[in-house]
């Protein structure tokens, strides 16, 4: 749940991923940006800020956010496998596992294209995914819940082996003003990508592959990683 990041500590890890990288970047790139957390925060830090996200409903409160902070932050309302942009960017991230959601590959393709397309040479594309164990293993087929005072949500799994797609049925009970629980329901899909098919699309697209992380460590994935972050250049 997005609700539980620590939008502080993944920049942290950003950042130093930039500076490992001799990276020193202006323009930043957030595709899949949401509700803007992450745009808002390295915007804190001084970079300028791109969002793109399909989702009319996330950017307007990521546009609020910004305004809230009074920050100029330019959010496009694309779907990110064919997004534009009227020039390029330092570096382009992609990050929550926003990768997973695209589950047909020439869409996943297309995105690795426009990145190496918009990053400036020497640009790096940071991004990260739910790995093929998680859904395999840990996700799986199995339920889930939390009940705090505001909030309570059931969230159940089901992994279909046979097309590596994961459907997530969520069922929220939010708390109103009248001290009444309202009722929502989401279903979401992911793909679940091996390593051997995100290297296929860096190689094809132009980029070149730095390094892969265990999440948010700098330390090799294991057979048993559930999220790792890719780390790719624009030669």
């Amino acid at each position: 749940m997005t609700r539980d990041i620590n939008y502080a500590q993944w920049a942290d890890y950003i950042e130093k991923i930039f500076a490992q990288n001799g990276l020193i970047p202006k323009l930043i790139l957030d595709l899949g940006c949401g509700t803007g957390s992450m745009c808002i925060e390295l915007s804190r830090r001084r970079y300028e800020m791109i969002g793109v996200d399909s989702s009319v409903d996330m950017l307007a409160c990521a546009k609020q956010k910004a305004i809230d902070e009074n920050m100029d932050i330019l959010f496009l309302n694309q779907d990110i496998s064919t997004f534009e942009l009227y020039g390029t960017v330092d570096a382009c991230l992609c990050l929550l596992d926003t990768l997973n959601y695209i589950t047909e590959n020439d869409k996943a393709m297309s995105l690795f294209k426009l990145v190496h397309n918009y990053l400036n040479p020497g640009g790096l594309f940071i991004f990260d995914i739910n790995t093929y164990y998680k859904f395999e293993h840990v996700l799986a087929d199995n339920v889930y819940y939390s009940i705090d005072d505001d909030i309570a949500y059931i969230w159940q799994n089901e992994f279909d082996k046979s097309k590596n797609l994961c459907r997530f049925d969520l069922t929220f009970f939010v708390s109103n003003e009248e001290g009444l629980y309202e009722r929502y329901d989401e279903v979401h899909t992911e793909r679940a990508y091996t390593h051997e098919e995100i290297s296929g699309f860096i190689n094809m697209s132009g980029l070149t592959m730095v390094s892969c992380y265990d999440g948010l460590s700098f330390s090799k994935p294991v057979n048993t990683s559930e999220r790792v972050f890719y780390v790719c250049r624009k030669e």
